[in-house]
C-alpha cells in the first residue's frame, strides 16, 4: 500500500523552474568528484539484460523484473534491470581493469514491486559504480576507506550547492561514523531495524552500517540482500562478519534515516558457494554469471549505487523523491502532495 509523509509546514525552498536547473548543478559535480575520488572511467549501460542468465541483480530474492519476449530473437525472454551490480562486475573483467580503477555508468531500472512512499519509486536512477580490487584488499578496513571517499564527495556536492542557494545550509557532520548491524541491534533493542537505522541516523547524522544479509545474534537479518554480489558472510576479523553495508543520513524533512547508497565488496568463490548455501538457491552456480565466479575468471570487485533522484532530493531539502524525478504515482499519493503543497515533477 503506498504510503506518504507530510512533514508539518512543508514549503519547497526551490522552484520547480530552480529545481530543475539545481538537479543538473548537482549530477554533474557529484559524478565528477565521484569519478575522481575513486578513479572511475564512464562506461555505457545496460537497459535490459537475457532472463536465466543470473546477470540482473535479485535484490531480496522475492522482486519480479520487468520482462518481455523480442520478436526478431525467437521469443527470447528479456528483463529490465534492477541494479546492474554483476553486470559491472563482468565489465571491469572484459576491459581488464588493473586493482584501484573502476567505472561508473547513468544506471536506469523499474522496480515494479517497489513499495510507494516519499523516498521509493517505480523508477530507480542511480550512479552505478565498480572497483577492480587485489584479493589482499578484501578487508572491512578498505571498504572504510572508499566509504570515506564517497563520503567526501558527499559533503563537497553540500557545500558546493551551499555556495548557490543560501538557504540549503549544510547539516552533514565532519565525519561518517560506522557501526555493525548487529552492534546496532545491540544499541538500539526493542525497536524494527528500520527504528534502529533512524535512531542511529538522528544520534550520529551518517552512518555506514556494515553487514546488511548477515544474521544477527538473534538468527533475524537487518535488512535483505542477494547471495551472489555483496560479501555479508566473511568474517571482519573483529568479531564481526561482513564486507558491505548502506550509507545512511540524517534526513532532516522527513527526520527520519535515508539511504543514499548500497555497497560492498563483491564475492569470491568460497563467499559465493557459502551464502548460496545459506539463501538455500544453490542451484544458481548452475548459471552462466555464477559458474564463470565460482571458476575465478572475474575479477575481485568492489562496488555499489548511489541514489541520483534521492542524493539530489536530500540535497535541495526535497519532502517527495517525486519533487526530483518523473515517475507515476497512485491517484491518492498525487491528490495527498496537491493539496500539502509537494509539487512532484
Amino acid at each position: 500500500m503506498a504510503q506518504v509523509q507530510i512533514p508539518a509546514g512543508y514549503k519547497p525552498l526551490l522552484s520547480v523552474k530552480e529545481t530543475e536547473h539545481a538537479i543538473v548543478l548537482i549530477k554533474e559535480f557529484f559524478q565528477l568528484s565521484l569519478s575522481t575520488e575513486l578513479n572511475l572511467t564512464r562506461v555505457t549501460a545496460p537497459l535490459f539484460v537475457k532472463s536465466g542468465t543470473g546477470l540482473n541483480d535479485d535484490l531480496n530474492g522475492v522482486e519480479r523484473p520487468v520482462h518481455f519476449p523480442v520478436k526478431d530473437m525467437n521469443e527470447t525472454q528479456l528483463e529490465i534491470v534492477h541494479s546492474l551490480a554483476k553486470w559491472k562486475r563482468v565489465k571491469v573483467t572484459e576491459m581488464g581493469l588493473k586493482p584501484g580503477f573502476g567505472i561508473y555508468t547513468d544506471m536506469n531500472a523499474i522496480r515494479a514491486d517497489e513499495e510507494l512512499d516519499n523516498l521509493h519509486s517505480l523508477y530507480v536512477d542511480q550512479w552505478d559504480w565498480e572497483l577492480a580490487i587485489d584479493p589482499i584488499n578484501r578487508t572491512v578496513d578498505y571498504l572504510k576507506e572508499q566509504v570515506r571517499k564517497i563520503y567526501r564527495c558527499l559533503k563537497q556536492t553540500e557545500f558546493y550547492m551551499y555556495d548557490r542557494y543560501e538557504a540549503i545550509t549544510p547539516v552533514l557532520p565532519e565525519h561518517i561514523t560506522f557501526l555493525y548491524a548487529e552492534d546496532l541491534q545491540r544499541e538500539f533493542p526493542g525497536m524494527t531495524p528500520k527504528e534502529r537505522e533512524t535512531a542511529a541516523c538522528k544520534k550520529y547524522g551518517a552512518i555506514f552500517l556494515i553487514g546488511i544479509g548477515g544474521p544477527l545474534p538473534d538468527g533475524t537479518i537487518h535488512d535483505g540482500r542477494a547471495p551472489d554480489y555483496d560479501d555479508w558472510i566473511t568474517e571482519t576479523g573483529d568479531g564481526h562478519t561482513g564486507l558491505n553495508g548502506d550509507l545512511l543520513v540524517w534526513n532532516p524533512v522527513l527526520c527520519n534515516a535515508m539511504e543514499l547508497s548500497s555497497m560492498g565488496i563483491r564475492v569470491s568463490p568460497e563467499s559465493l558457494k557459502a551464502q548460496l548455501e545459506v539463501r538455500g538457491c544453490p542451484e544458481r552456480a548452475q548459471l552462466s554469471f555464477h559458474k564463470k565466479l565460482l571458476a575465478g575468471s572475474l575479477t575481485q570487485t568492489m562496488g555499489g549505487g548511489i541514489g541520483q533522484s534521492r542524493l539530489c532530493m536530500y540535497f535541495l531539502r526535497k519532502a517527495h523523491i517525486g519533487e526530483t524525478q518523473v515517475s507515476i504515482w497512485p491517484d491518492s499519493m498525487l491528490e495527498q502532495c496537491r493539496t500539502s503543497g509537494i509539487p512532484l515533477l
